[in-house]
């Protein structure tokens, strides 16, 4: 045996059962966990655990809980700012083929404030409005009927399903929705916002899943087909489209840009003060 504190070359042993006795006895290494900007973030005492009663109790009463006890069904409606863009008009569609119960209509310079009342009346449970800059979509507005809440975010990296390699074709199964690292109280708000878009019953045997993960406040939305080659593998297929959303504002109620009163704000002198700080 090596005498204490003293280090066992095991390529110096020359007899091979003893150096694999000593082997087996020697207690491995820790294994090195790389530091990232992720697992060294800006401790946040709103992170919370995911069966946390307090905020189990909050959602059973929210805004949205209505749709997680499967009592509505969603129903949204998709539209722009006016004359828009080819790239924008593409998306809208392309939300509406993934988004099941969902209608596309255009703007026709309608204010929000006029639109809403309608599409309550209408029976929609959702409001999504694509914003565009001069060239392609660049921010998205959902809004929940008739008591909210409201999310603004930028829109970024935008590809349609058309432009993915090797992407498959849609159908019209409702997807399963699946949502990660949504860890902080915001993130919770954000998350629940995003999934009532969506039917609360998917259609598995349709085999297509809808992805939002949050990495660094950054959430990437991806559209996906699978299938089970045996009982260990499984294969993907990308449907598209591809986009990025940046939070902006969460909002009480329905969209309103005057006199809405904001849960939270993106203020950058204020908040964007480490890169390790993050809020979702």
């Amino acid at each position: 045996m090596a005498a204490e504190g003293k280090e066992i070359v095991f390529s110096e042993i020359k007899n091979k059962l003893r150096r694999s006795t000593l082997y087996q006895k020697e207690k491995p290494p820790a294994k090195q966990v790389p530091r990232t900007i992720d697992n060294t973030r800006v401790a946040d005492e709103t992170i919370v655990e995911p069966h946390d009663d307090e905020v189990i109790n909050d959602e059973e009463n929210d805004e949205l809980a209505t749709y997680f006890k499967c009592e509505v069904i969603p129903k949204v409606l998709i539209t722009s700012s006016d004359r828009s863009k080819v790239k924008t008009v593409q998306f809208m569609e392309e939300l509406k083929r993934i988004i099941p119960n969902s209608e596309v209509r255009v703007r026709k310079g309608l204010d929000l404030k006029k639109i809403i009342p309608q599409a309550k009346e209408k029976g929609f449970t959702a409001l999504v409005v694509v914003n565009e800059d001069r060239k392609s979509p660049n921010g998205i507005i959902v809004s929940h009927l008739p008591d909210g809440p409201t999310a603004h975010f930028k829109l970024t990296n935008v590809k349609l399903g058309k432009d993915v390699k090797n992407h498959g074709r849609k159908t019209s199964h409702r997807p399963e929705v699946i949502l990660n690292n949504f860890s902080t109280r915001l993130g919770h708000s954000v998350a629940r916002l995003l999934a009532a878009l969506f039917p609360h019953d998917p259609q598995f045997q349709g085999r297509q899943c809808v992805t939002f993960h949050n990495q660094r406040d950054f959430i990437f939305f991806r559209h996906h087909r699978y299938i089970f080659k045996n009982q260990k593998k499984a294969g993907l297929q990308e449907l598209g489209p591809r986009f990025t959303l940046k939070l902006r504002s969460l909002q009480r109620g329905s969209f309103d840009s005057k006199f809405g009163e904001y849960e939270w704000i993106h203020k950058r002198k204020e908040m964007d003060t480490s890169r390790k700080k993050f809020f979702l």
